[in-house]
Formats: C-alpha cells, structure tokens, sequence
C-alpha cells in the first residue's frame, strides 16, 4: 500500500485507491455501479449496500432500487429490518438530509445502523441515494464510516461527467470521420466515381465486407456501386435481390438491420431472404433523403460483429452528408438529351408558367416537328444490298481422280500467274508410270527379237503393243504434269479452303478454286422494284462494307438490267456500279453491305410516310 494509506484497514485503503479510478472509469455504467458499491462496502465495512434511484419527472414518483452489495452473510433480522425500511430512508434523506439511521438501539456497546447519503448526478430531476447497513459498530464507528461515505457522493458525478467527455470525443470522431469520408467524395466529379469512393469509405470505416449504393429511379431502386467492384452484372440474381432489400427499407423510409433487433418493428422479411440467401451475416440498409425524401439506398454487409445502434447512427450522419452531393452528381453526370430536358422544362416552367408545363411544351414541340415534316427537304436515297463481284473469274477443277496431298493456299489469298494452289497425290501415278515404261522397253525388245527372226507377224504386233504402251506412259505423264493446279492468272482465291481436306479423295472435274481477278471488281446491288423507277436517270450513291460500316465509298450506277429476279419473296432489278476511285486492295470478291443510290430532294414526311400511302393506294384500289 501507499505511504499515505499506512495504519488504515486494508479493505478502506483498497477502497480509497479504488475511488479516484471510479471517477474516471472507461467503462459503461453496468460496470460501474456494481465496482462502485463494493468500493462503498470496502470503504464503509458495510455488510450490505443498496443503490436507490427516484425520478421526479415520472407520476407516481417511487424509489426503485438500481443495485446492491451484498457480504453474503446470510439472512438476518437486522437485514430484514434495513431491507423494509429503504423507501423511508431515501425519504428522510433527500426531504430531511437524514443520514443515521439506528436499526437497533445499543446504549453501552455495539449495536447495527444504517447509513445513507445522497449522490451527485448530472441530471437534477433524479434522486439517487446510497444505502449501507453497518453491523456490530457503535455510533462513533458509524459515523466515521458516515464521513467516509460522504466522500464518494461526487464520483457518480465524475463518471458520469467523465462519460459525457468521451461521448463528446466520440462524436467528434464520428463528425471528423464522416467529414474525412467527404472530402474523397467531393474530390470526385462524375457520380459513379462518386458513388464508388463513398461506397469504399463505409466498407474501410465500418469493416464491412461490401456495401452497396442504390439510386431510386422511375420508382424503383437501380444498383449504382459496390464497394472496391468497379464492374458488375445488374441482372445478376444476388443484384437483384440486394435492389428489394434496399427497396424495402426506402418503402418504409426507415433503417433496416438485420438480424432485427429486439423490439424492433421495422419489417425486415427482405433482408432475412438476401442475407440467408447470400451468407451475408449482418446487413443493415439507410435510405438517402434529398428535401426529406428517399431519394436512394445504402446497404452494409459484413460478417464479423452485428451493427451497433451507435454505427448507425453514424452511417445515418455519413450518408445524410453525402447524399446532397451524390444527386447534384447524379444530375449534371447524365448524358446531354437527359440535361436538356431538365433544363428545358425548368426554363419552360418559368416562362410558360406554373400550370400544365408539359402540355405547353408539347404543343411548342409539335409545330416544331410539324415545321421540320413539311417545309425543308432532305436527301432522299434508295437503298439496297450489294456484293462485290469480278469479270475475270476461273475455276478450278481436279484434272483426274485422286487424293489431295497438299494445299498452298485459303480462301482470300492473294495469288500470282503459275503460283501452285493444291497438289494431288502422285505416288499410284508414279507406279504406273513405271509400269508403263517397262512395258515399252518390253514390247519394243519383243519387236526386235521379232525382225531378228524376219517372224513379220509377231514384230507388228509386238510394236503395236509398245506403242499401246507409250500412248498409256503419255497419259501418266500429263497426269502428272497436272497433278499441281496453279493459278492462271494474279489475283485472289474467291473460294477454296482444302486444308481440312488433306487426304480427301476428289472426282475428276470437282471444282475445288475459284480464282478472281481484282483489278475487274464491280458492285452488284439488288434494288427492290418499288423503288427501281428512282434511279432511273441517276448516276451517283454510296457503299458501305458491313465489316467497316464507317467508310463510306462513292459509286456510279453504270447499268440496270431491265429483267426482274425473284429473290425471297420479292421482285429486285439487279443495279450495276463502278467505283469512282478504284478498289482498295482489302476489298474481296464476295464481300457484301448496303448500296445507296441517290435520287433527288424530299421532305421528311415524303420520306416517312411515302411507304404508308403507296401500301393503302394498292390495298384501297377498286
């Protein structure tokens, strides 16, 4: 113990160093008050304590007791006795500042009191007494345990001014957090950016593994940012399940956690099937209100410690601070036809007045259209498909019956005069030739044997074989001079990919290239019969490759065959056209877009409805 506690009962020394912690205790006050009354008991030698609490606000005002100390002594008489008569004590005690009380009256020696004073609380309506029983003492020993007592009546106060101070750091804290948690949200400039830091900034501060951000649109809630995602799905099923939950706390326009509190009566069936569904843990949603309306949603989930009612709050202050630059955001940070309307509707409203502002505005922007239909004329073209097509085409057959050996070349490649395109296996030609030719030497022996032996008759036909023979070795050999196809002239394989065909047996005469020339490439457009009488007359239009539909190439229509062609279903007049600066060496016979052909000014009402009456002249005719 300390010099200054020297010569003190052990307990009350323990109790007085105990005091100046009480005043200054971290802890909540169910912690508090039981160390404070066994301070009281180690202080007083008190054999029971009781703590005694009445609040003048409330009708009728009684005394109930808040807690108490016990030595476990067991049950006595003069317990029984202290127990009845606390009311009455905490009444002489505050009205008449009484503080002895004799439980039992001892006039030479040792007898049981009870002492009590009154504790100093910041709140002024309370009163809140502390009660002792003192057993086996005599009067002077109870009121020197009396004088001790009194020096604990300000430590409540201390506490509880202690607590105050923290409360006080502690909303500072959340203050300053929320204001660090806006300052990366007013760095950003496009919403989503915006979003996406706020939603980062409650996941970090919060621990929370994921927070979403959800914004009230057209009447139902759109997935706007989760938290460190900067892409997700929004047709996700977890995505839509998480935009009920948030729309189930913007329906009720309060906060929502989960699991529910108790005595909660926030409707949280929502949440129970996302956090079920998605092993969630705890969730809790806060709706955003912009001029005191849900305007979006907040949702926190995380696994770890359920969400205290002093988190939030604080996610309450956080998003109450950022929900007025979230929708300035949301509102500049839209594509320019979305600003204009609001911006015209407004300008509108002030102009046109405060009634029937759309109706007005809808009639200004009929006679505009009006105007636009009837009076300017626009470039009225036909359309229709084309493909690219070359006068110079040649196909390429197989010269005999056999099998692909080798293929030098796809579909598309460009190809030179005598460059090899496919060879044919040769090995059963290369057997017959030399079949062929032993069958020569042969004959041609036999022939010579034959005049040697002046047997006319057998020389003749001996000679008649060989040159059966040659004419077989003749065959084999051209053969084989044609077994490699080559290309006739420079250009590129419009048709033939045989490289999947290695092996493969081939016909003679099966068409296995198609070699087209690009020097000699035309469009072939297809124009509907609707609309040939257009063009009749016209010179000039334009091209559009499907594969690079933003170039645009200028054409001349050089002919129109006069017959139709029946193609799907329909009529069409094939339309053809020169290029008017040459072919571009991508371009590849076959490759296919959209032709066209200008004809002349029409307004836009021409334009569109044009179809319309030609139909109903056609339908209605009699």
């Amino acid at each position: 113990m300390p010099s200054e506690f020297t010569g003190i009962n052990e307990d009350i020394a323990r109790a007085l160093k105990t005091l100046p912690e009480l005043r200054c205790f971290p802890g909540a006050p169910k912690d508090f008050w039981p160390r404070f009354l066994a301070c009281i008991a180690g202080l007083t030698s008190a054999s029971h304590v009781t703590l005694l609490l009445r609040d003048a606000t409330q009708e009728p005002a009684k005394w109930r007791k808040l807690g108490e100390w016990s030595a476990n002594t067991g049950p006595s008489r003069f317990r029984t006795a202290f127990v009845t008569k606390l009311e009455e004590i905490g009444e002489q005690c505050t009205a008449e500042d009484k503080q002895l009380f004799p439980l039992e009256a001892a006039p030479r020696g040792a007898g049981h009191y009870a002492i009590a004073t009154r504790l100093k609380l910041l709140k002024g309506d309370e009163s809140c007494i502390v009660a002792c029983l003192l057993s086996e003492v005599n009067e002077a020993a109870a009121r020197e345990a009396l004088l001790r007592l009194n020096l604990t009546a300000d430590t409540p106060e201390s506490y509880q001014r202690n607590q105050s101070g923290q409360q006080a750091r502690v909303d500072v804290e959340k203050f300053a957090s929320a204001l660090d948690l806006m300052v990366s949200v007013n760095a950003e400039k496009r919403f989503l950016a915006a979003a996406l830091a706020f939603c980062n900034g409650i996941a970090t501060r919060f621990n929370c593994d994921r927070v979403s951000l959800g914004w009230l649109e057209a009447g139902y809630i759109r997935l706007r940012a989760i938290s460190r995602t900067e892409k997700f799905d929004r047709q996700m099923a977890a995505a839509k399940a998480l935009e009920v939950a948030m729309e189930e706390a913007i329906d009720q326009d309060d906060e929502v956690v989960w699991p529910a509190p108790e005595g909660s009566t926030v409707v949280t069936r929502d949440h129970g099937k996302f956090a079920e569904d998605q092993k969630a843990g705890h969730v809790v949603s806060l709706p955003l209100r912009l001029d005191k309306k849900p305007v979006a949603a907040l949702t926190c989930e995380r696994q770890g410690a359920p969400f205290t009612a002093m988190e939030v709050q604080q996610l309450r202050l956080c998003s109450d601070q950022a929900a007025r630059r979230l929708a300035d955001l949301k509102h500049h940070d839209r594509w320019f036809g979305a600003r204009w309307a609001a911006v015209v509707k407004e300008k509108a409203a002030k102009v046109l007045g405060p009634e029937h502002t759309w109706a007005k505005i809808l009639a200004v922007v009929i006679v505009a259209v009006l105007a636009v239909l009837f009076f300017p004329k626009f470039s009225y073209r036909v359309e229709g498909k084309f493909i690219l097509r070359s006068d110079d085409v040649a196909f390429l057959t197989a010269p005999f019956d056999g099998y692909i050996n080798q293929v030098f070349v796809r579909a598309g490649a460009a190809v030179t005069n005598g460059s090899p395109l496919l060879a044919l296996n040769t090995s059963e030609l290369e057997l017959e030739e030399a079949a062929a030719l032993a069958d020569v030497n042969r004959f041609l022996r036999e022939a010579e044997k034959a005049r040697a032996a002046k047997a006319l008759a057998e020389m003749r036909i001996a000679e008649a074989m060989a040159n059966q023979s040659q004419a077989r070795l003749d065959l084999v050999r051209y053969r084989l001079d044609r077994a490699t196809i080559k290309s006739p002239f420079t250009g590129v394989v419009a048709e033939g990919d045989l490289r999947d065909r290695l092996a493969a047996p081939v016909k003679q005469g099966d068409a296995l290239f198609k070699v087209a020339k690009l020097g000699t490439l035309y469009v072939e457009t297809e124009v509907h019969e609707r609309d040939v009488h257009e063009i009749l007359g016209k010179t000039r239009g334009e091209i559009a490759f499907v594969s690079q539909p933003k170039l645009k190439y200028p054409v001349r229509i050089v002919t129109v065959e006069p017959a139709g062609l029946a193609k799907s279903g329909e009529n069409v007049f094939i339309v053809r056209c020169a290029f008017e600066d040459g072919p571009q060496s991508w371009w590849r016979p076959g490759m296919s877009g959209l032709c066209k052909l200008d004809v002349e000014g029409r307004t836009l009402f021409w334009i569109i409805t044009h179809r319309t009456v030609d139909f109903l002249r056609m339908f209605l005719w009699w």
